[in-house]
């Protein structure tokens, strides 16, 4: 909800600093080293497992490459005074954002959710354009706000602020709406919220539930989100707290992360009892090369990031501030399961952090949103299988004196290096040592003969397996004689992991 309407008391906790204790020693989530699960190519024995790892317990991470905008980037048209908590998404080469705003051709007269698009956080943006606004009834009847993100599949998910008047007393509540484009959109569990405050402890900030950021992770839907009712808030209403389902309207199976890690619970209303960050208005996003939460909340002197474990039960890393001026919480910049973007450079090592955040006031509500960022390094990540998912797409020298290439966390050998550089994301100089433990799907030496449907598309033949690779260019690359067959020979062959990763 825009500024002007919230309680002065959950003003001024946005400057406050998220303060959490580090936990316990012992992590079942930490990376200790698991055996590969990939089922065998034929005729290769197994690798080994990884080794042993200490579990990183707060790494202190170096940082390098700050930016920052030389202003605002994106904001609102017509009358729109404020512009504030956006939602990042990188897609198809392009920067998609989403935030709070008021237009007044947007009716009902409230907050609205605009949407703009660009090449680079950087921008150019493109003209914003309302995608959301209030219902006219229900619990976001007046205001729509705060957006967070993810995908699923061809879906995307929308999690949203909703309120039904200015003065609503602990009434804002968690909203979802579905759409195919991200433009359209249509609200989800018959236009009623999915997470409403749960009235642990009425305090003097009586702003409620919302301020919400999702995450895609492992088939289950990870919800933070604020809510001043919450027992273990600050006395001063911040707190954030965490649920999750398989769901992603959060009607069944839902978990709520307490002292003992997630426990199921019978709604959504459950006393919330652990805060994992004491902050308004969060982001968060996941870090696969390293198993850890990232967790961006505004601080004194710009955008802390605090980061947890997958079980929340540890630091792994020192907490990272952006700085740089700010009047309301950040917007990571994520992929569309909320996970950070994989560096192309070293994949293993280093992530990169860029945030949009209303840095100026117009009036009393926060506008101007610019771009800041960093890289930080150090992450000594890709030590377990589940973290070589990072290397999806990376090829890399092999002990054979070949290209190793990753497609869906097992190895492509490839004989000639122009053809697994045909579908690299990045080749790196040198081999991280989970690639040895991963399970080699085929080898593709060169002159495998290829097959061409009666569409036009190339597979390269390997054994009785099929490695479908699209154009003809890459058989060519690999000497390949190409051979047409039929629908019927085509579809018999079975398949191996699609490379087609960029």
């Amino acid at each position: 909800m825009p500024l002007n309407r919230r309680s002065p008391a959950l003003l001024a906790a946005l400057a406050l600093v998220g303060a959490v204790a580090a936990c316990t020693s012992t992590a079942a989530g930490d990376p200790i080293g698991t055996p590969a699960t990939l089922a065998p190519a034929a005729a290769q024995s197994d690798p080994p497992p990884p080794p042993a790892v200490a579990p990183r317990n707060n790494l202190k991470l170096a940082l390098d490459k700050g930016r920052q905008s030389a202003g605002t980037v994106v904001a609102g048209v017509e009358d729109a005074v404020y512009n504030y908590a956006p939602a990042v998404m990188v897609e198809g080469g392009k920067v998609r954002t989403w935030w709070c705003s008021q237009m007044g051709s947007a009716q009902p007269n409230g907050d609205d959710i605009l949407y703009s698009e660009g090449p680079s956080a950087d921008g150019p943006f493109s003209t914003a354009r309302a995608v959301l606004s209030g219902s006219g009834g229900s619990f976001d009847a007046m205001h729509t706000c705060d957006p967070s993100l993810i995908k699923i599949g061809d879906t995307y998910y929308m999690y949203y602020t909703g309120a039904s008047r200015d003065n609503h007393a602990n009434g804002s509540a968690v909203g979802v709406a579905s759409s195919k484009d991200g433009l359209s959109w249509n609200r989800e569990n018959g236009g009623r919220s999915i997470v409403v405050p749960a009235g642990d402890t009425l305090r003097d900030n009586t702003y409620g539930a919302g301020q919400q950021s999702a995450i895609y992770l492992d088939g289950w839907v990870y919800l933070m989100f604020t809510d001043t009712t919450g027992l273990a808030s600050h006395p001063n209403g911040a707190g954030q707290y965490v649920l999750r389902s398989r769901d992603p309207l959060f009607s069944k199976g839902v978990e709520a992360l307490g002292e003992k890690g997630f426990t199921p619970v019978p709604s959504t209303t459950t006393p919330r009892t652990r805060s994992v960050v004491e902050a308004f208005s969060s982001d968060w996003m996941w870090i696969e090369a390293a198993s850890a939460f990232a967790i961006a909340h505004s601080t004194d002197d710009g955008t802390t990031i605090t980061f947890w474990n997958k079980d929340f039960t540890r630091h792994p890393f020192e907490p990272v501030l952006i700085p740089g001026p700010w009047k309301e919480g950040p917007g990571l910049l994520r992929t569309p399961q909320g996970h950070a973007p994989v560096d192309t450079g070293e994949p293993c090592d280093r992530v990169q952090f860029d945030v949009l955040r209303a840095t100026g006031v117009s009036g009393s509500a926060p506008t101007g949103i610019a771009h800041f960022g960093l890289d930080a390094t150090g992450l000594k990540g890709c030590t377990t299988t589940e973290e070589a998912k990072a290397l999806d797409g990376f090829a890399m020298p092999s002990p054979v004196r070949t290209t190793d290439m990753v497609v869906s966390g097992k190895i492509m050998r490839v004989e000639r290096r122009s053809v697994a550089e045909k579908f690299a994301r990045g080749v790196l100089g040198s081999r991280p040592k989970i690639a040895d433990s991963l399970k080699i799907a085929a080898e593709v030496p060169a002159g495998a003969p290829a097959a061409v449907a009666p569409d036009g598309v190339v597979g390269l033949v390997l054994g009785d397996k099929l490695w479908v690779v699209g154009p003809p260019a890459v058989a060519t690359l690999n000497s390949s004689p190409m051979n047409p067959v039929t629908a019927e020979q085509w579809a018999r062959y079975q398949r191996l992991p699609d490379p087609a990763l960029r």
